[in-house]
C-alpha cells in the first residue's frame, strides 16, 4: 500500500499527499479531535464554510526523481512537433526543475556538517547551471513559442536566484568557505544580470518587491499549464437540497392553507380578529418551516458525499482523476472502534472534552495511461487551520520562578493540541479491506502550528469494507 504523507505546509496549514497510478483508487479518512475550549462546532464553523474557505485540493503529474541530477530535459526543437508539444515539454521541465531545486535546497539547509553543506552547495550550483544551459540552448524563433520560453526562462532564473540567496542567508556561516560562498553569490549575480540583459522585467516592477513577487507567481501558474490539472468542483447536494426544501414547503403550506380555509369559513366577514389570526398562522409557518428544513436536512445529509472534484488535463482536455469528499461533525458513538482505541492511548492529562470532525476523500484515477515519463500523479489536500484560532485567548501568561532570594518571570504562550487520526484504506481480494492508521498530535498557538508529531501508534489491520 502506498502510504499517504502528512506534513506542515505554511504557518497554520498542513497538507496530505498521496500518489496514484493509472486507474487506481484509494480512500483516506481524517478524524479531528478538537478541544472544546477552542470553540469549534457546527454553529461557529459550519462544514460548508470550512470546506470552501480552508480546504484546497491540488493534482499534478508526479515523479519520484525530484532531485536536480534526475530532472529530465525533455525538450523538443521548435522545428519538431506542434506548439502544444513544445509548451507541454517546456512546462514539464519547469515544474520538475522547481520541485527538484526546492527539495535539494531544503535538504541542504538540514545538513549540520559545514564541510558536507558547502560541498553539497557547490554540487547544486553545477547541476543548476547545467540544466539552465540546456533550457537556453533551445530558443524558439516563432513569436508565440518564444513568449512561452521567455515566461519560463524569466521565472526559473528568478527562482534560482531566490533559492540560492535563501541558501546563503539561512545556511551556516564559515570564513573557511569564503570561496564557496563567492561561487554561490556569483550564480545569483549572473542570473540577475541575465534577466536585466534580456529586459524581462521593467524598472518599475523591479523597484517594487510586491510587484515582482506577484509577477513571478503569475509566471509560475502559467508554467504549470498542462502539468497541474484543472480542478472543477461539483456540489453533490444541490438538487437534493432543493427537493427537501420544496417538499417541506409544500407540506407546511398545505397544513397552513387548511387552517386558513377553516378560519375563513368560521368568520363571515373580515375582522381584526381574523387578520390577527392569519398573521399568527403565517408567522408560525415561517418559524416551523425553517427549523424543520434545517433539522431534516442535517439528518438526510449526514454520511452522504457532499462534493466532487474533477481534474482535467489543460492541454488534452481529458479527465484524469476525480475525488469524492465528505465533511461532517460526528458524535463519539460514530467514531470507529479502531480510531477510538488510538485516541484512548493518550495520557490521562491530555484527555479532554472534544468536538469530532470527520473528513473523507475517495480518489480515483480515470486515465488509463499518462504522458511519457510519468507513472503516477499526486493528489494533495491542504487544510488551513486559521478558522480554528478565531476563538482562542489572546496574550501570554507569566511563569514565575524563585532564584535564591530573587523572583524571576518570563512570558509563556498559550498552546492548544489537536489530535488527528489518519486512516488509509485499500481493497484486497476476498471482499475485504486493508487499512493503515496513524495518530498525529498538532500543537498550535494563535499564529502558527508549532509542531506536527506522528505518534508511535501506527497499525495495519484487515477488515470488511465500511
Amino acid at each position: 500500500m502506498k502510504k499517504i504523507s502528512l506534513t506542515q505546509d505554511e504557518n497554520l496549514s498542513f497538507k496530505v499527499s498521496q500518489q496514484l497510478s493509472p486507474q487506481e483508487s484509494q480512500r483516506f479518512d481524517l478524524y479531528f479531535s478538537i478541544p472544546e475550549e477552542m470553540g469549534i462546532n457546527a454553529i461557529t464553523l459550519s462544514e460548508d464554510n470550512y470546506f470552501h474557505s480552508s480546504i484546497r485540493s491540488h493534482s499534478a503529474y508526479f515523479s519520484r526523481q525530484v532531485h536536480l541530477p534526475l530532472v529530465r530535459s525533455r525538450f523538443i526543437s521548435q522545428k519538431k512537433g506542434d506548439q502544444g508539444d513544445y509548451r507541454s515539454n517546456l512546462n514539464l521541465f519547469s515544474y520538475q526543475f522547481r520541485v527538484a531545486l526546492e527539495t535539494d535546497i531544503k535538504q541542504a539547509l538540514q545538513e549540520k556538517d559545514i564541510e558536507i553543506y558547502y560541498q553539497y552547495a557547490l554540487e547544486l550550483v553545477d547541476q543548476t547551471q547545467s540544466l539552465l544551459k540546456k533550457l537556453r540552448r533551445y530558443t524558439p524563433l516563432d513569436q508565440k513559442l518564444s513568449s512561452y520560453f521567455e515566461n519560463v526562462d524569466n521565472y526559473l532564473s528568478w527562482y534560482t536566484e531566490q533559492s540560492f540567496l535563501n541558501l546563503l542567508a539561512n545556511g551556516p556561516k564559515s570564513s573557511e568557505h569564503a570561496e564557496t560562498r563567492d561561487v554561490l553569490f556569483a550564480l545569483c549575480r549572473q542570473e540577475n544580470n541575465y534577466r536585466t540583459e534580456r529586459q524581462y522585467n521593467s524598472k518599475i516592477t523591479l523597484a517594487d518587491p510586491n510587484r515582482i513577487t506577484n509577477k513571478m507567481r503569475l509566471l509560475q501558474r502559467l508554467s504549470e499549464f498542462g502539468v497541474v490539472f484543472k480542478r472543477t468542483t461539483h456540489d453533490l447536494d444541490n438538487n437534493l437540497r432543493r427537493l427537501v426544501r420544496g417538499s417541506i414547503t409544500a407540506v407546511v403550506m398545505a397544513f397552513v392553507m387548511s387552517i386558513v380555509l377553516n378560519a375563513r369559513s368560521a368568520f363571515n366577514e373580515v375582522t381584526l380578529v381574523l387578520i390577527t389570526f392569519l398573521g399568527v398562522i403565517y408567522g408560525v409557518r415561517e418559524i416551523f418551516k425553517d427549523d424543520l428544513t434545517r433539522y431534516l436536512w442535517r439528518k438526510i445529509q449526514r454520511g452522504r458525499p457532499k462534493w466532487q472534484h474533477v481534474f482535467t488535463d489543460s492541454l488534452s482536455k481529458n479527465k484524469m482523476s476525480m475525488q469524492t469528499l465528505w465533511l461532517d461533525y460526528i458524535k463519539n458513538k460514530d467514531l470507529p472502534d479502531i480510531v477510538n482505541k488510538h485516541f484512548q492511548q493518550r495520557r490521562q492529562q491530555n484527555k479532554q472534552a472534544a468536538q469530532l470532525l470527520h473528513f473523507r476523500c475517495n480518489s480515483k484515477v480515470i486515465a488509463k495511461e499518462f504522458i511519457p515519463g510519468f507513472k503516477e500523479i499526486q493528489h494533495q489536500m491542504f487544510f488551513n487551520l486559521t478558522p480554528f484560532v478565531r476563538f482562542l485567548k489572546k496574550g501570554e501568561g507569566r511563569l514565575y520562578a524563585l532564584d535564591g532570594s530573587k523572583i524571576s518571570n518570563q512570558g509563556v504562550e498559550r498552546r492548544y493540541q489537536i489530535n488527528l487520526a489518519v486512516v488509509q484504506e485499500q481493497k484486497i481480494p476476498g471482499n475485504k479491506t486493508k487499512q493503515y492508521i496513524q495518530r498525529f498530535k498538532i500543537t498550535m498557538n494563535r499564529s502558527k502550528i508549532i509542531n506536527i508529531e506522528g505518534m508511535k501508534s501506527e497499525q495495519n489491520f484487515e477488515g470488511n469494507p465500511q
